[in-house]
């Protein structure tokens, strides 16, 4: 189909929806190479993702749209945000190189992919004698058997090497977050003896908000003799300066009453 026919058939709607679906799939991708966290890129991608699908199913290809939200959106990318939110990757470790010249090679590996997408699409466009996808699916009677018969017949070789690459990919992953115990995983007994040995709390620390006279997790609890223990507060509180002061006067208060002296008329019970 030549681009002038393409424009002349393109109505209102398909319009409208190739203009929303691509301004959101190049924002997902700006995203994903913009953002700073690995999880936000994983969640620009999916956004990318979807709307390749919608894309996909208004140009009378169910069967791509489907795989793209069920497989790639679904499993394959869900998948990877699951694994950075479980794993989690810091910031600094991207800037790591671990393999020396693996920079040099994907922008080499991207150029190489950009123009062979260039190429394709333009002889795509240019090409004399296109019938669209419309003519293409009514060939073998739909989306799914033209898909089918391409992938089993002319792409059966690039099909296979591609499952062999992604079992590859799949089995170095794991190689690669495998982690080698160098000292063996402590008993309960040696734990135990372990935090009595080193110094600090060697009991279980004292739960926020155990006050007289509060009862908020940023309050500290009071410790035996009337003193605050700081160390009940959490950690991101106490990062946060959001611990709530305590009162000497009320600590004072509690630790008379504790020893049976009456406030209010200053006399002993």
């Amino acid at each position: 189909m030549s681009p002038d026919l393409a424009v002349d058939t393109m109505g209102t709607p398909e319009a409208v929806l190739f203009w929303v679906c691509g301004i959101l799939a190049v924002a997902g991708a700006l995203g994903l190479i913009l953002s700073r966290k690995a999880v936000h890129s994983a969640l620009w991608t999916a956004l990318t993702m979807i709307n390749l699908a919608i894309m996909y199913v208004a140009h009378s290809a169910p069967f791509l749209g489907m795989v793209q939200v069920v497989v790639y959106t679904g499993a394959v990318m869900m998948l990877f945000l699951f694994v950075l939110m479980v794993v989690g990757v810091d910031a600094s470790d991207s800037l790591i190189e671990t393999l020396k010249g693996q920079r040099i090679a994907a922008l080499a590996l991207g150029i190489a992919l950009v123009a062979v997408l260039v190429a394709s699409v333009g002889t795509a466009l240019v090409q004399a004698g296109s019938i669209g996808l419309a003519g293409v699916n009514s060939v073998d009677g739909g989306n799914v058997q033209g898909v089918a018969r391409l992938i089993f017949t002319d792409y059966l070789v690039a099909f296979e090497i591609t499952s062999a690459l992604l079992i590859t990919a799949a089995l170095g992953a794991m190689v690669l977050a495998h982690r080698e115990r160098w000292k063996a995983v402590l008993t309960q007994p040696e734990r135990s003896r372990l935090r009595f040995r080193t110094p600090g709390h060697p009991g279980t620390q004292p739960n926020p908000g155990v006050y007289a006279r509060h009862n908020a997790v940023d309050t500290p609890a009071l410790l035996p003799d009337g003193t605050p223990a700081m160390e009940s507060i959490p950690g991101p509180l106490q990062a946060r300066a959001d611990a709530r002061p305590v009162d000497h006067a009320d600590v004072e208060q509690v630790r008379e009453l504790s020893q049976g002296r009456q406030i209010e008329g200053g006399e002993d019970r």
